[in-house]
């Protein structure tokens, strides 16, 4: 075998590589001949079909198979042999064998990994969270799981907004009817988040047996076409109010969350334990996003081609799979590749990074970390040893906790290098909470 290379560009190669014509021959002619001894044609016993009739029916097919396997196993070795990291797959135009005097050609067009060489990491500011889950913070929680599980009794005042009440309502557009629950009632938290402020604003201070009339006009870019830019004319009738009551919190109540023997202070402690896991979750992922954007930061690198169109085929698919789940008509839904790009080429710049930080600084995660991440896991379900049983049951699910494990390694040797300043911050504010 001969191979050699030429340079394109930075990270195009272009190899013409030559394989000897007569062992290429020999191989067809050997396969052959091995097919003949078991071949079963019409009118030939089995071993007896003349082996010019196997190569007639399957000599195209044998010669196509030896070539490409020819072709597989003498670029692999090319590659190796030259030193190149091929990044996707090479576009192979193999010249015709009927050509080939002594020798059969074929030229790869590939391209090469990029070299990647981590900036000064010194200079990064890097700001982590710092805050301590509080007793108010636990009674916030403690709050929202009252809500989660309150009633509603009847009142004979004027709504207010958190009461829920039952309407029947009719809606139109110039006249035309567009929306009517035919009569029939429906229930309706007032001022609850997703619903239409407008609407919701005109029913407060109405008693049960009133109807009200009012507009609503939305705005031009409203999401729902139909009411873009148009002004609705409703009429509402309230046919019950009801305010919100929450369960006190005693025993009862901290029973049904699962708490043995309904331990109040066992209930708290427990909230804020699962707090703090989620806080200690949190600043560990906006550190690591910090990191990641530092890393994209101090590198400036050409990337293949080839990768960043696989990326973004990977990412289509994705969305495309993601609205077929919830019963979207694809063959109305046109997914632009071009929407896909950045995102495609920043996550592809990152996993080159990341490998070459893990591979050159040896961060690939142990086994101790693995199972720490899986214990991590495991810890949020009621029976934890099945579960970490379940991972280990077949290693490939670890590759999960094995890739977290091996980020969180990452982070560490970045925050070794990078300035880090911490920076306090409230729990609603970390959580992403509305004030």
């Amino acid at each position: 075998m001969q191979a050699t290379v030429e340079t394109i560009s930075n990270l195009e190669r272009r190899m013409t590589v030559a394989l000897p014509i007569k062992s290429i021959e020999e191989e067809i002619s050997q396969r052959l001949a091995r097919m003949a001894r078991t071949v079963k044609m019409a009118g030939f016993r089995p071993g007896k079909v003349p082996l010019s009739l196997v190569q007639k029916n399957y000599g195209p097919q044998v010669r196509d198979e030896v070539l490409s396997g020819a072709v597989e196993t003498s670029f692999s070795d090319a590659v190796s042999d030259n030193k190149l990291r091929v990044a996707g797959y090479p576009s192979i135009e193999p010249k015709p064998l009927s050509d080939a005097a002594e020798s059969f050609e074929y030229v790869a067009t590939f391209e090469v990994f990029p070299e990647i060489v981590i900036g000064d990491l010194s200079t990064v500011v890097l700001e982590r969270p710092k805050l301590e889950v509080s007793d108010k913070d636990v009674e916030k929680t403690v709050d929202v799981l009252r809500k989660q599980r309150a009633t509603y009794e009847p009142v004979q005042r004027a709504a207010k907004k958190g009461d829920k009440v039952n309407v029947a309502f009719r809606a139109e557009i110039e006249g035309k009817e567009v929306e009517s629950t035919n009569g029939q009632g429906i229930d309706l938290v007032l001022g609850e988040d997703g619903r239409i402020a407008d609407f919701d604003d005109n029913l407060v201070s109405a008693k049960a047996g009133a109807t009200k009339k009012f507009d609503i006009t939305y705005a031009e870019d409203n999401p729902n076409p139909q009411l873009a830019g148009k002004t609705v004319s409703y009429e509402v009738t309230v046919n019950s109010v009801a305010q919100i009551k929450l369960p006190e919190v005693d025993a009862d109540f901290t029973a049904a969350l699962g708490v043995a023997n309904g331990d109040v202070d066992k209930m708290r402690a427990d909230i804020k334990e699962s707090l703090e896991q989620e806080v200690t979750k949190r600043v560990r992922s906006m550190l690591k996003e910090q990191v990641f954007q530092a890393l994209l930061g101090a590198v400036t690198t050409e990337l293949p081609r080839a990768l960043v169109t696989m990326e973004t085929g990977r990412l289509m698919e994705a969305v495309r799979a993601d609205l077929e789940r919830r019963g979207n008509d694809m063959s109305k839904v046109n997914l632009d590749p071009a929407m896909f790009t950045d995102q495609a080429r920043r996550n592809v710049s990152l996993r080159l990074i990341l490998a070459e930080l893990v591979n050159k600084n040896e961060l690939h995660a142990k086994a101790e970390q693995v199972r720490a991440m899986v214990d991590e896991f495991s810890k949020s379900f009621e029976q934890p040893d099945e579960v970490v049983r379940w991972y280990y049951a077949d290693p490939k699910r670890l590759d999960e906790p094995a890739g977290l494990a091996t980020e969180e390694n990452v982070v560490a040797w970045v925050l070794e290098r990078a300035k880090v300043k911490d920076k306090k911050m409230a729990f609603d504010e970390l959580m992403g909470n509305k004030a």
